[in-house]
């Protein structure tokens, strides 16, 4: 499972300790940035992952910000996307599993880093569940298609 990770200087400091911890795991990740802390513009790495995510690059993608509100916003813009903010480990699991989200985010000045890695691990370690939360998923998909082609 190929990881797509990405943050601003908010979440620079949790990307690169889970970035590292998920490494030494064996996971492959793609680091889409930002590489300091440094001030930058939450959104430009939050469509970055999102995009890759979307694109197949990434089987899933982690984000960071200082709250994580702002990044997780930005990634649900992608057509695709089902970017889940969270701040603790129960709501990780259910975001796989109950809705099939194929994003985490998190704020880096919310968590902790040791809580930040367990919500890392419940979120990878979860898988979508289907039955009675399919039919909702979809629902939330055709709502998506439904807006975007009003858009168009």
């Amino acid at each position: 499972m190929k990881i797509g990770m990405g943050s601003d200087h908010g979440g620079f400091e949790l990307k690169e300790y889970i970035k590292e911890q998920l490494m030494q795991e064996g996971y492959p990740v793609v680091d889409y940035g930002t590489d300091s802390l440094a001030s930058v513009d939450y959104p430009d790495f939050g469509e970055k992952v999102a995009l890759a995510v979307a694109g197949g690059e990434v089987d899933l993608g982690i984000v960071m910000c200082g709250t994580g509100l702002g990044i997780s916003m930005t990634a649900n813009k992608v057509r695709g996307i089902r970017a889940a903010l969270v701040s603790e480990e129960y709501s990780a699991r259910m975001a796989r599993c109950h809705n099939n989200a194929n994003m985490l985010a998190m704020g880096g000045r919310v968590v902790g880093k040791d809580l930040g890695l367990s919500i890392v691990r419940a979120f990878l370690s979860s898988e979508f569940e289907g039955g009675r939360h399919e039919r909702r998923v979809n629902r939330i998909m055709e709502i998506e298609e439904k807006n975007s082609e009003m858009e168009g």
